[in-house]
């Protein structure tokens, strides 16, 4: 019943975790002592979870994926991944934002999404002052001091950090411009470069050109009033 009611009674001693069930607990209380009971018998991974465990097996060594799309050719190892990419297909994003317009598929998304409201950086870098709201910009940033640079273009000589680089980057040779402006027939490959373009509509006819943040700002919250220019 309380997963239906959204009740989380029981609550972790050392953080702010919550939980519905008694049991979900002791597991969430591993993070902090460190213990990863669970141990693949193939490397040597090990993990908190037996659940997490067995993702493992299936994800780095047997490569089976039970889960498949009926509509296209998706595969996924878990349940929930598949149910999350149908909604892909029906254009549902069931989880919202209650202080501006952004709307997602899934709960860890608009979790990310929050953070941008409330300015919250809890992870930062060893090397320097560096702090984001996500693991996977935290892992983004190391690699400007490794240099690393593990994708490359099969085209070109171009590497960079992310697979989402690269992919734009692939749109320089294939001429695909996928972000097209809903006002003007401007067509263009990168979201980021759309959103400014739009902004010109928006703000076209004051005397003063916004700033990059105030671009930012608008992007994030489309609520926001043009700004009174500065005196």
């Amino acid at each position: 019943m309380k997963m239906h009611t959204g009740e989380k009674p029981f609550s972790c001693n050392i953080c702010e975790f919550r939980c519905t069930l008694k049991s979900s607990l002791p597991s969430h209380m591993k993070i902090h002592t460190g213990e990863k009971p669970f141990s693949c018998n193939i490397c040597e991974y090990k993990s908190i979870t037996k659940g997490s465990l067995k993702y493992h097996i299936i994800k780095k060594h047997t490569g089976e994926k039970p889960f498949s799309c009926h509509i296209c050719e998706y595969k996924c190892i878990r349940k929930n991944d598949l149910k999350t990419h149908i909604l892909i297909h029906t254009g549902e994003k069931p989880f919202s934002c209650n202080i501006c317009e952004y709307k997602c598929m899934r709960k860890s998304g608009l979790r990310r999404h929050i953070k941008i409201h409330t300015g919250e950086k809890p992870l930062s870098c060893n090397i320097c002052e560096f702090r984001c709201n996500t693991k996977s910009n935290l892992q983004r940033h190391i690699k400007i001091h490794t240099g690393e640079k593990p994708y490359s273009c099969h085209i070109c000589e171009f590497r960079c950090i992310t697979k989402t680089n690269l992919q734009t980057h692939i749109k320089i040779h294939t001429g695909e411009k996928p972000f097209l402006c809903n006002i003007c027939e401007y067509k263009c490959s990168r979201k980021t470069v759309l959103i400014r373009h739009k902004n010109t509509h928006r703000f076209k006819g004051t005397s003063h050109p916004p700033s990059i943040s105030r671009i930012i700002t608008v992007a994030v919250n489309p609520s926001t009033t043009t700004p009174a220019p500065p005196h």
